[in-house]
């Protein structure tokens, strides 16, 4: 277009904008923070495929708060039970702990085996109560003769203290006593009140030891006189198996037992029937066991009275 006769300069097109050196936007300074890019000394962080920053990866030495000390997977919060078992494992003891658990230890052992033994099942414990009953009336019966025992030594003691003519007396109570001994040592013969003890084993299952606990049982109830078959039993006297049989004093007895026994019936029968007591013992070997009372039993086995090579009354 022309315009007072001179030529008006065309004009140059705009470029677009956004397009070209003019129509870009100026440069932040360097040292200003742009959100979401590094700045100095930081490392570019990565971006995702939507252009947001994707999580950041921990570098080897970080820790993620709250990690397990220890635990190996990183970001896991310890729990109290981890805490307690890393600070009891592995165990920590000094030299005075030690001592003391093993002190403990062994006073703990012992107050086990005391209990144990104090509660040791034994035979009174499954007993009925007249069972009981008759162990205590022997007990009472055991005490009761021991008693008269006494009284009667007090009272020849007493005679002979006593008595005008000491001499006499004494020869009469020399005499008894002879007789006594005589009893005693199965030299001479003797009867009254006891019991008859049958033993039949026809199993053969009854051995010496077994006879020998029923003697023992005998006397410690109050027998004076004992006779098996016709054997006398006395202080010396020794059991011992032969073949299918018992030997007493190194003469076969044959089957049955026999026992005559002098004594009281009423101490010698509950003797034998107590729970866990010769009756039962023998009923469990499979032998047939029978007791009577009697009022006369005569024992007439005699002994043969051996004069000693050494011992000698120390009287004289």
């Amino acid at each position: 277009m022309v315009t007072d006769g001179n030529p008006e300069p065309a004009r140059q097109p705009e470029p677009p904008q956004g397009h070209g050196p003019a129509g870009r936007r100026p440069m932040p300074p360097e040292n200003r923070a742009v959100p979401g890019r590094p700045g100095p000394g930081e490392s570019a962080p990565a971006w995702g495929p939507g252009g947001e920053p994707a999580a950041s990866v921990p570098s080897a030495g970080d820790t993620a708060p709250g990690a397990a000390a220890g635990d190996g997977t990183p970001g896991r919060a310890e729990t109290g039970r981890q805490r307690l078992v890393a600070s009891l494992w592995p165990p920590r003891l000094t030299r005075a702990q030690l001592i003391v658990a093993l002190l403990l230890f062994i006073l703990g052992l012992g107050l086990a085996i005391q209990v144990r033994s104090t509660s040791d099942s034994s035979a009174l414990r499954g007993a009925r109560q007249e069972d009981l009953v008759r162990i205590l009336d022997e007990l009472d019966n055991r005490s009761q003769r021991l008693t008269d025992e006494e009284r009667r030594l007090e009272g020849q003691k007493t005679e002979l203290e006593n008595s005008s003519d000491q001499a006499e007396e004494a020869r009469k109570q020399t005499v008894e006593k002879e007789q006594q001994l005589g009893v005693l040592a199965g030299t001479a013969a003797a009867q009254g009140p006891g019991i008859n003890l049958t033993i039949d084993d026809s199993a053969h299952s009854v051995e010496a030891d077994k006879l020998l606990d029923t003697i023992q049982e005998l006397r410690a109830a109050g027998a004076e006189a004992i006779q098996v078959n016709d054997v006398r039993i006395v202080a010396n006297t020794y059991l011992s198996d032969s073949g299918n049989g018992v030997e007493i004093d190194g003469k076969r007895v044959g089957q049955p037992y026999r026992f005559k026994v002098i004594g009281k019936p009423e101490d010698l029968e509950p003797a034998l029937n107590i729970p866990g007591g010769v009756v039962q013992t023998l009923e469990k070997e499979q032998a047939k066991v029978s007791v009577t009372r009697e009022g006369k039993i005569i024992v007439n086995a005699l002994r043969e009275a051996k004069r000693p090579d050494y011992a000698r009354s120390s009287s004289q």
